[in-house]
C-alpha cells in the first residue's frame, strides 16, 4: 500500500454508536406504520444504505404512501423521541486529532442524509477535523462506490492512496470496487466474519487501533 493520504470514515457503527437507536427506531416506524416489524438482526443489515434501498430489503411490500409514512416516522423517532444513547466511540477524537498531525486528510462516507450529519457536527465540533463528506443525499447508495469517488476526485487523492473504514460490507465493498484499501471495524453493525469477505488491510476493534495498521 502507497503511503496513505486520506482516511475515509463511515459515521453509524463506526465514529458512533449508533446502531441501537437506529434498530429501535426503525422497529417503532414499522409498527406506527402498521407493517410487519423487522427483527433487529435485519435491520443491522441495512445499516450504511441509503433509506430507499434499505426499505426495499427490509419492507419489500410496502407501498408508496407505506414507505413515506416509514420514512417520516423513522426521522421522528430518531432525532426527536427515541432516548437510546448514540455517544462517539472511544477515542475517535483523538484518533482524529492524530491522523490530522501526521497531515493525513479526513473524509465521511456515510448513510445519513446532510441534515443529520450536520445536526451531529453542531452537537459535537468534529467537523473541523475532515476536508470533505459526503452523504446518502449527495450520492449512490452504498455500495456503489461513488461517494468515495466523489470524495478523491475533490481531494486529488488516487485510491490506492486513501484507506475506507466502516463497520460494515457495504463500506467495504464500495471500496473494494474500486480497489481502495479498507479496514473494518467490528464494534458496528456488521460481524467481523462478514467483514473479512471483501479482503481488508484488517478488522480492528477499536478505533485506537487504526495507527498500527496505517503505520
Amino acid at each position: 500500500m502507497s503511503a496513505v493520504k486520506l482516511v475515509i470514515f463511515d459515521w453509524d457503527g463506526t465514529v458512533m454508536d449508533s446502531v441501537g437507536r437506529i434498530v429501535s427506531s426503525m422497529q417503532v416506524a414499522a409498527a406506527k406504520t402498521g407493517i410487519t416489524v423487522p427483527d433487529a438482526a435485519a435491520v443491522q443489515h441495512i445499516i450504511g444504505l441509503s433509506l430507499d434501498p434499505a426499505f426495499d430489503i427490509l419492507f419489500p411490500h410496502a407501498n408508496k404512501a407505506q414507505r413515506q409514512t416509514l420514512f417520516e416516522h423513522y426521522r421522528d423517532q430518531y432525532v426527536l423521541h427515541d432516548t437510546t444513547p448514540t455517544p462517539m466511540f472511544d477515542g475517535a477524537e483523538t484518533l482524529f486529532q492524530q491522523l490530522v498531525e501526521q497531515n493525513i486528510l479526513l473524509a465521511v462516507a456515510t448513510g445519513k442524509a446532510r441534515k443529520g450529519l450536520d445536526r451531529i457536527f453542531a452537537q459535537t465540533d468534529l467537523a473541523r477535523y475532515f476536508a470533505t463528506t459526503r452523504c446518502a443525499d449527495e450520492a449512490q447508495s452504498k455500495p456503489h462506490p461513488d461517494m468515495l469517488q466523489q470524495i478523491i476526485t475533490e481531494l486529488g487523492v488516487k485510491a490506492h492512496e486513501a484507506v475506507m473504514v466502516g463497520d460494515t460490507s457495504h463500506d467495504l465493498k464500495m471500496a473494494q470496487t474500486i480497489a481502495m484499501p479498507r479496514v473494518g471495524i467490528s464494534h458496528g453493525a456488521h460481524a467481523p466474519a462478514i467483514l473479512h469477505q471483501y479482503a481488508p488491510l484488517a478488522v480492528i476493534d477499536r478505533l485506537a487501533d487504526l495507527p498500527a495498521v496505517l503505520f
